[in-house]
């Protein structure tokens, strides 16, 4: 029996919403939610996040083993793992297949990896990076595990969308977003295509982030150290913005 029944009903609320947006289909997608130390709460395996339900839920330990429930957990689970074990702050991972999100994730297009709305980087951080495909299991966790430190938001190649956040409802909001981004970068390519952010904007929208309180990129810059910020194609500009942020927040 799941003792937290209202992330319970959270968890299968994101799940119902997931499926009624088409951005999962048959079996696809998966969420989970921090219980507890060593305790995550999961959507079933082979079953349509429409049919989700509070009693098809599992908790699993932080070795992806079942520790209550009936369902079997999701192949996956390696994944979300992964976050919460780099992220004291995660409490919410979802992953799904939006369309526009995962048309670019499969296509290898970079099109995300440089923001070109303002908003994107408070919410997401200084890219939505690819990481690199690889089977589920531990190899899709060490390709992963390189990204999360620095956003809440990768596309995984030939797959699909994974966020992250504090709560289930920031989780969800942050793959819509990722979604939406997709959708107005695919749309601009009839007039040209998107036009990245200068490297110049990066720095108080960074700096804003970690006011929020956003993200581990956040906690570094705070506490005044040399704040990670994601790859990006001229690492020149990375050591920029790490000193920009840093100067953006001493001055506030």
């Amino acid at each position: 029996m799941i003792s937290d029944r209202k992330l319970a009903d959270e968890l299968v609320e994101v799940s119902h919403a997931l499926h009624a947006r088409g951005w999962v289909a048959n079996h696809d997608g998966n969420v989970t939610a921090r219980l507890g130390a060593d305790r995550f709460l999961a959507t079933p395996t082979a079953t349509s996040k429409a049919r989700v339900d509070r009693q098809s839920l599992l908790v699993v330990d932080s070795n992806g083993e079942r520790v209550a429930g009936t369902s079997r957990r999701f192949s996956e689970i390696n994944l979300h793992l992964a976050v919460y074990a780099a992220r004291d702050d995660v409490h919410a991972v979802v992953h799904a297949h939006p369309p526009y999100a995962t048309a670019i994730a499969c296509s290898g297009s970079p099109v995300l990896a440089r923001p070109f709305i303002a908003e994107a980087v408070v919410s997401l951080g200084a890219s939505i990076p690819t990481v690199p495909f690889a089977a589920p299991g531990p190899d899709a966790a060490r390709a992963l595990s390189g990204h999360v430190g620095d956003v809440d938001a990768v596309l995984l190649a030939n797959h699909g969308v994974l966020t992250w956040a504090a709560d289930l409802e920031l989780a969800y909001l942050r793959m819509e977003l990722v979604e939406h981004l997709a959708r107005i970068a695919t749309e601009a390519q009839a007039t040209g295509g998107v036009t990245p952010l200068p490297d110049s904007a990066l720095a108080p929208l960074l700096a804003a982030r970690s006011k929020a309180g956003l993200g581990r990129a956040a906690d570094a810059a705070r506490a005044g150290q040399a704040a990670p910020v994601a790859a990006s194609p001229r690492s020149e500009v990375s050591d920029i913005v790490r000193e920009e942020v840093l100067r953006a927040l001493r001055e506030r």
